[in-house]
């Protein structure tokens, strides 16, 4: 049976879909704005004919809205083929700059497993640095690993995927301003949630995680930053480009993202005092701890660990009273292995849960999801004697 008009998809009990950090609904203004373009943006916007042309707008169109939204400039503005893309691309693409300075990397302990991946397939150095019970980097320990010889490029996450904690970006900018050492920001779990923030040399977004279409990410390279592709290219214009762009996708992804900016402050503010309700009641379960900064965090998200208590009969527990949540890292939920994010905090690894609210959740959803968890989280320690 299909949703309602606005529905989550709730399923039996009332329930819903609670799990948006991994790919918010698809927006109406995607929707409709897709549908358009599907006819105009169809033709090589590197050709010359009239078609072309016209694909070429509506790639400059959505190049400019993303900038906007951002606080770029429309020229530092990519589409690429995913979030994942535009991660490798962008801190690869840092270090391919500073080859003549060397290859390490630096990074906090708590990146998404993109950028983890991209570090160990280039040779040298890796740098991890360790983050607090928060799961928030100190930017003096950062400057302080990114000023030993070699490094080329320095990460720090915009905010936490799994946990949702916001890092203190400019924060470390600034304490690395004068260290010759770019700054790469993965701000895909953030981007159109909160304002992009400063100090970057190259970022990257996703644009299933603010409600637009999948398949399109977003690179940003600031102007006069050492970039260079760390990939085999072509003949495209832009050399950061991935290829031929899907140009009504892009735009889509523009009109989301617009339409996200415009109304987060009030959808911030609910999905906020929501979370808010359900920190509180996780809280209040027996051995049960709720992780990550419980006011500088991305509002829609939270996570939080049930000793005794197997993660995958939990997902799977509140999926039958319809509320579809993810467990195990965010990173590789697919195996469910433990969290490499949780375990770098200090906190409880297993029998964890990342609830995250869609713009639509509503209320009666969230107290649909609060009456169940308890139950659900007593039956499952009751099948081994707790």
């Amino acid at each position: 049976m299909t949703p309602p008009p606005g529905s989550t998809g709730a399923g039996p009990g009332g329930g819903g879909y609670l799990d948006a950090a991994s790919a918010e609904p698809l927006h109406p203004a995607a929707r409709e704005t897709f549908l358009a373009a599907l006819d105009q943006g169809y033709a090589d916007p590197r050709r010359l004919h009239r078609a072309a042309r016209s694909a070429r707008l509506l790639l400059d169109n959505a190049r400019e809205v993303v900038a906007d939204c951002l606080g770029t400039r429309p020229d530092e503005v990519t589409f690429t083929a995913s979030g994942t893309d535009a991660v490798h691309r962008g801190l690869l693409g840092l270090r391919a700059g500073r080859a003549r300075h060397g290859d390490a990397i630096v990074h906090s302990a708590v990146e998404h497993s993109t950028l983890l991946h991209a570090a160990a397939w280039v040779p040298g150095d890796h740098v991890a640095v360790e983050v607090d019970r928060w799961g928030r980097v100190s930017p003096d320990d950062v400057a302080h690993a990114a000023a030993a010889d070699g490094v080329a490029v320095a990460a720090v996450q915009a905010a936490n995927h799994e946990v949702g904690t916001v890092q203190p970006v400019a924060e470390v900018a600034a304490a690395l301003e004068g260290s010759g050492v770019p700054l790469f920001v993965d701000a895909c779990a953030s981007a159109g949630r909160l304002a992009l923030p400063g100090g970057w040399d190259a970022a990257a977004a996703s644009a299933h995680k603010w409600g637009g279409p999948a398949g399109v990410g977003v690179l940003l390279v600031r102007k006069g930053a050492r970039w260079r592709n760390p990939f085999p290219g072509d003949d495209r214009v832009d050399e950061r480009a991935t290829g031929f762009e899907n140009v009504p996708a892009a735009l889509a992804a523009a009109a989301a993202l617009q339409a996200v900016v415009a109304e987060r402050d009030e959808v911030g503010r609910r999905q906020a005092a929501l979370v808010d309700r359900i920190r509180a009641a996780a809280a209040a379960l027996p051995d049960t701890e709720v992780v990550g900064d419980p006011v500088a965090r991305l509002p829609h998200l939270v996570t939080f660990s049930c000793l005794y208590v197997d993660g995958e009969a939990l997902v799977h527990g509140l999926d039958r009273r319809g509320h579809g949540v993810a467990s195990g890292s965010a990173c590789t939920a697919a195996t469910l292995e433990p969290s490499h994010v949780l375990a770098a905090m200090g906190a409880l690894t297993h029998g964890n849960v990342r609830v995250s609210l869609t713009r639509a959740t509503t209320e009666t959803e969230v107290e649909a999801f609060l009456t169940a968890l308890p139950e659900v989280v007593a039956a499952i320690r009751a099948e081994v004697g707790l």
